[in-house]
C-alpha cells in the first residue's frame, strides 16, 4: 500500500503542476495575457514529492511525516471545499481545481486510514507517535 500511495503522490504532484502552472501558463500565452495571470500558486506538490520519496526510501521520520501531512491536507482541503461549495463559481479553472482537491482528499484519506489501521507497524509496539519518531521514553 505504501508503494501505491507513493505512486499516487507522484501522479498527484504531476497533475497539480500541470493544472496549476503549465495549463494556465500556456493559456495565458495563447491569449496574449501576462504569463502568470492564471497560475494558481501552490507548492504542496513539493511536499507530495518529498513524501512519495520518503514512502519509498522510508527514513525514520516517514510515519510521522505521512501522518502529519495527511491530517493537515485533509483539514485544509475540507475547509477549501466547504468554502467553495457554499457559493461555487464553475469555470475551467475552478473545475480543474475542484477535481484536483477531490483526488488530494482521496489520497490522504487513504493514507490516514492505512496509517491508523497499521499503526503498530508504523509507530512501534505501543502504536504511539512517540515511537514512530524514534524518541525514547524515560
Amino acid at each position: 500500500m505504501t508503494r501505491f500511495l507513493a505512486h499516487f503522490l507522484i501522479v498527484l504532484a504531476g497533475w497539480t503542476v500541470t493544472i496549476k502552472y503549465a495549463f494556465p501558463l500556456a493559456y495565458a500565452l495563447a491569449q496574449g495575457a501576462p504569463a502568470t495571470s492564471h497560475v494558481m500558486w501552490d507548492f504542496w506538490w513539493v511536499v507530495h514529492l518529498w513524501l512519495a520519496w520518503a514512502l519509498v526510501r522510508w527514513p525514520p521520520y516517514t510515519a510521522a511525516l505521512a501522518l502529519g501531512v495527511a491530517v493537515v491536507e485533509i483539514a485544509i482541503v475540507a475547509v477549501k471545499l466547504t468554502l467553495f461549495l457554499a457559493a461555487p463559481v464553475w469555470t475551467i479553472w475552478t473545475a480543474n481545481w475542484f477535481i484536483n482537491k477531490l483526488f488530494v482528499l482521496l489520497c490522504f484519506a487513504l493514507m490516514l486510514t492505512h496509517l491508523l489501521r497499521h499503526r503498530r507497524r508504523y509507530f512501534g509496539r505501543a502504536g504511539s507517535l512517540r515511537n514512530g519518531l524514534g524518541l525514547r521514553s524515560g
